[in-house]
């Protein structure tokens, strides 16, 4: 596909997917090779058996097995068919119910959406664009804790064409932004942030709560306090703030986490994408395209001096950290957490420790890049909320090296410990959190396959490692036993800490499923045989445990093209004899990616965030170019002035009530 061809979307798969890890470390195919000598690989079948038997668990049970105890899965509900169309769809007998769109009133006063006469002062007390990661938190008065909270959603990024009437997509090389004008710039840095936003459940159906006192729009202008030890570097200062301890904004919010407190942990993603200029003579050159910084992906810097680097040499430093946010008091001020480190944060999944203190688990989304840790300083006081608020700034960070046997080991990122000092030009802390990419190259963290969401389950202490996919990976990296080259459709990796110690340095893994087509041999995936036709998916992006310790999976990056089929939420067995079996339980719209997902604590809703939806490009045969909506030529089917259908929250609740798949 030519750059040209690109959707906004597609390009920003395109920059997670480039690779900027120069490091001599092994990746994980190499890794999973070591295991098994060249002599059993050639064996024949028999040793493939042998080796998948070891490397995932799914073969220990046959074929005939899972068959006959299909039964024996957590997930009860019917799926709906696979497939590609520019509607949503449920499983059978629930009903998804859309909540809130890109453009509905969030503020009090907010005005009415009008796509065709949109302004930066309205979309600032507006939902912001395509919403990615969801929180739920119950109110602390809730007569009902699962009927009555806060939902805290993500806006990761803007889609000029499906935003804009009359707008191609403004990153390609043959246009570079000749549409876009500071009003529309200002309209794009206003839609992204997130929304705190009030629900309450009526007559069994979700509605927001207009006027809420904790409606709140945090947006790329929202002034954020920095904490942790880069606060007041010399590599932090700017002309807007000269003591390096305050940011206006956070970038590119993919996914994120909720505390015990009840804070909401937002991961900053692809900030490159947002830096104007040449990163060649930059003082920082080396640091900055360790990062792909600048990305150019957009021409905020053409009329924001910050977002330039020629004129605010270290702004983007300020970005590409986990912000805490109290989402009980909308006049709190956000604070970016620098003591968790700096990169391409997916998400923030949590788990309070058999000790009392707090562990973050974080993916790097980039090709051949690591997955982390943070294991607080400080213990949670669950009778004290305030004393955990600043929890987050005292700690250690770890990156994860894999080995070859099936073990593993977390390694601290700690400035004077190791390679990281002063001999390979790390100063402080402050250092090794800024260029946390580099510090875990010099450790020997092992490359990964796009690591994104990484959950633990508090019911089995089981770590999940979701990797996207690898399409890099060569012929030669791999074997029989390997993540496969051209790894299109990822993989997901269990993880069991040393004695159910989250905070301890060592850990076992192993491969719970490769992804993809079960019936297409050259493939290679793993799913349980018991996976219907409509039940495998590719290109896993976030999970989540629910709060009977089952494992749902939401996918980006499934197309006509690609696969067949649209991207949606996967239901997947862990335990026993269905382990390895996926279930299809909502399906997207046509372009669109599945983000969220998030369940009320008593299971009988689950909220989901459908993001871009029309974000087709060519993949879609019945639709078949980018979307400009108000262009006859290329407008949306079937939907109102023929605008695609808006990103939007989606509550799924099951028709009658009771709990889902339950």
């Amino acid at each position: 596909m030519t750059d040209a061809e690109l959707t906004r979307s597609q390009a920003y798969e395109e920059s997670e997917t480039l690779g900027r890890n120069t490091s001599d470390n092994p990746s994980m195919g190499e890794i999973i090779a070591q295991r098994f000598s060249r002599r059993d690989l050639m064996r024949g079948a028999l040793a493939v058996t042998a080796i998948s038997a070891t490397v995932s668990p799914l073969a220990l049970t046959t074929a005939e097995k899972a068959r006959a105890e299909t039964d024996a899965s957590a997930f009860r509900f019917k799926e709906p068919a696979a497939g590609v169309d520019e509607r949503h769809h449920v499983a059978e007998g629930y009903d998804a119910d859309i909540l809130i769109r890109w453009g509905d009133p969030v503020l009090p006063g907010a005005s009415a959406f009008d796509p065709k006469s949109q302004s930066a002062e309205a979309q600032a007390g507006q939902f912001g664009y395509n919403n990615d990661f969801l929180g739920y938190i119950p109110l602390p008065d809730a007569a009902d804790p699962s009927a009555h909270g806060l939902l805290v959603v993500n806006h990761e990024y803007t889609n000029e064409e499906l935003m804009f009437p009359g707008i191609p997509p403004q990153h390609t090389k043959d246009v570079r932004f000749k549409d876009m004008t500071k009003a529309l710039v200002d309209i794009e840095m206003m839609a992204h942030g997130g929304s705190v936003i009030e629900v309450r459940k009526v007559d069994g159906k979700w509605q927001v709560v207009p006027d809420s006192k904790y409606a709140r729009r945090i947006t790329a202008e929202t002034e954020m306090e920095i904490t942790g030890p880069a606060a007041g570097a010399e590599r932090m200062k700017t002309s807007y703030d000269a003591e390096g301890r305050k940011v206006r904004g956070m970038l590119n919010n993919c996914a994120g986490g909720i505390t015990p407190w009840g804070t909401w942990l937002t991961c900053e993603e692809n900030f490159n994408g947002y830096f104007w200029g040449k990163a060649d003579g930059h003082p920082e050159e080396a640091a900055l395209k360790r990062y792909g910084v600048p990305g150019n992906s957009y021409n905020w810097g053409q009329h924001y001096d910050r977002f330039d680097l020629a004129k605010e040499p270290n702004e983007s430093n300020r970005f590409g950290w986990v912000v805490e946010i109290d989402p009980l008091d909308p006049t709190s001020v956000p604070k970016k957490r620098t003591a968790m480190g700096r990169f391409k944060h997916e998400g923030a999944a949590n788990i309070v420790n058999k000790d009392g203190r707090f562990v973050v688990y974080q993916g790097d989304d980039e090709r051949f890049d690591y997955v982390y840790k943070f294991v607080t300083e400080g213990r949670v006081d669950p009778a004290d909320r305030a004393a955990n608020m600043d929890l987050l700034d005292r700690g250690t960070l770890h990156v994860a090296r894999y080995d070859a046997d099936g073990t593993g080991e977390w390694l601290p990122l700690v400035f004077g410990e190791g390679p990281l000092t002063a001999a390979n030009g790390f100063a402080s802390q402050a250092d090794v959190v800024i260029e946390a990419r580099r510090a875990a190259d010099l450790l020997g963290a092992t490359k990964m396959d796009r690591p994104e969401d990484v959950e633990a389950n508090p019911q089995t202490d089981k770590v999940y490692v979701i990797l996207t996919n690898n399409t890099s990976r060569k012929t030669e990296q791999v074997d029989a036993a390997n993540p496969r080259a051209n790894n299109e459709f990822g993989h997901i990796i269990e993880m069991l800490p040393e004695g159910g110690d989250h905070a301890a340095r060592k850990f076992t893994w192993e491969i719970l499923v490769k992804c993809g087509d079960p019936s297409i041999a050259d493939v290679g995936a793993t799913f349980s045989s018991a996976t219907s036709k409509d039940g495998w998916f590719g290109m896993p992006d976030n999970c989540a445990i629910d709060s009977e310790g089952r494992l749902w999976v939401s996918t980006d990056g499934m197309s006509e093209k690609s696969t067949g089929r649209a991207d949606g939420l996967f239901a997947v067995d862990t335990e026993g004899a269905a382990r390895g079996t996926s279930k299809l339980f909502f399906r997207c719209p046509a372009g669109a990616e599945l983000c969220g997902p998030m369940p009320t604590p008593d299971l009988t809703t689950f909220f989901v965030a459908v993001q871009h939806p029309g974000d087709d490009g060519k993949d879609w045969s019945a639709f078949g170019r980018i979307s400009t909506f108000d262009d006859p030529a290329t407008r949306w089917p079937d939907f109102e002035d023929g605008m695609p259908p808006r990103p939007s929250i989606v509550a799924i609740t099951k028709q009658g009530g009771g709990k889902i798949a339950g």
